[in-house]
């Protein structure tokens, strides 16, 4: 019985039939093009900077390879003919759409067009990721910048599922198939309600907030303060209480405000506008919190790597005014 042919090879047949397509010399068709803007080799080979014997040989070629005569010769130049001027308009297409196929694969490979997914906890204001950004997006407007904002462990998942291209997390996470980078650091703060007993102080020890309530948060970086509460108050009495909430951060700063409880954030929410609240450094943190890039080491984008590469830049900038609001870079 015989075999039906598949659907590619019922689509390619054509492709086989005429397989001396693919043989075309690229400057055959651009040297043709020329002669048919010109109407004139001699103009077509000095406007391409090549020899006009060049020129009328390779277009001779190119007509016998179609069997069609693209241009009827005179004495003064060329004129085209109907079968020309079907076959140079298709071909003017198709050239330009390589043209911009090469260009924008040229850009793709700088880094300079397509797209960057970026995860991360939070994007405050005059912080030093939301400058990394704004740096990034002036110096590629040719890339697509993508945010989504969630916690550590969810970016990370989604990083592993090629759904981000990089993550900004809290803390050293020790990640065997992923690539890490410490990128800058913020000193841990504590926000209590004006009111107060210890808002007075220039700063606080983790013994002075025995007793007190910790908000904390579901989602951004929230699990990592949870862990981080627990870890210093371990072993204290009494035991810590720690509720914790579905809320944006914003909304939790004035739950603080309102009396609910206390909570601890990086000093770079101290850069939001806020009533009511005091932001105090810890005497005892021995480290400020160092925050980290996660990436595949399978991703080899150009644009992922010009993004790196800024934050090694801005974190050799010793005069940059984030680092004089608490925000310390780390990233090399």
């Amino acid at each position: 019985m015989r075999r039906r042919p598949s659907k590619v090879e019922r689509g390619n047949g054509s492709l086989r039939s005429h397989g001396w397509a693919s043989r075309i010399p690229l400057a055959s068709l651009i040297q043709t093009l020329a002669v048919a803007e010109y109407l004139n080799f001699r103009h077509a080979a000095n406007a391409l900077g090549v020899a006009q014997s060049s020129v009328s040989a390779r277009v001779k070629a190119l007509e016998e390879d179609l069997g069609i005569l693209l241009f009827e010769r005179h004495a003064r130049g060329v004129r085209l003919t109907g079968a020309g001027r079907h076959f140079v308009e298709r071909i003017a297409v198709a050239v330009d759409q390589l043209g911009h196929a090469v260009k924008t694969a040229g850009m793709a490979a700088a880094g300079e067009s397509g797209r960057l997914r970026i995860g991360i906890h939070a994007l405050t204001p005059g912080s030093f990721i939301a400058e990394l950004i704004a740096q990034y997006r002036e110096g590629h407007p040719g890339i697509q910048v993508e945010i989504t904002e969630g916690t550590a462990r969810d970016a990370i998942m989604q990083l592993r599922g090629d759904q981000l291209d990089v993550v900004f997390v809290a803390g050293k996470p020790e990640l065997p198939d992923c690539h890490t980078r410490p990128i800058w650091t913020e000193p841990l703060v504590a926000v209590l309600p004006e009111r107060h007993r210890l808002a007075g102080q220039p700063a606080i020890t983790w013994a002075d907030l025995i007793g007190d309530t910790f908000l904390v948060r579901y989602g951004g970086t929230g699990p990592q303060v949870h862990d981080h509460i627990v870890l210093r108050l371990a072993g204290r009495w009494p035991v810590p209480s720690i509720l914790r909430f579905d809320v944006e951060r914003g909304t939790l700063l004035s739950m603080v405000e309102q009396g609910f409880g206390i909570t601890i954030v990086g000093a770079a929410s101290a850069l939001l506008p806020t009533t009511g609240i005091v932001f105090l450094p810890f005497a005892d943190e021995a480290e400020p919190v160092a925050f980290t890039a996660v990436w595949s080491p399978f991703n080899r984008s150009a644009a992922l790597q010009n993004l790196l590469d800024l934050a090694g830049k801005m974190n050799r900038d010793s005069d940059s005014p984030n680092r004089l609001r608490g925000g310390t870079r780390t990233a090399r």
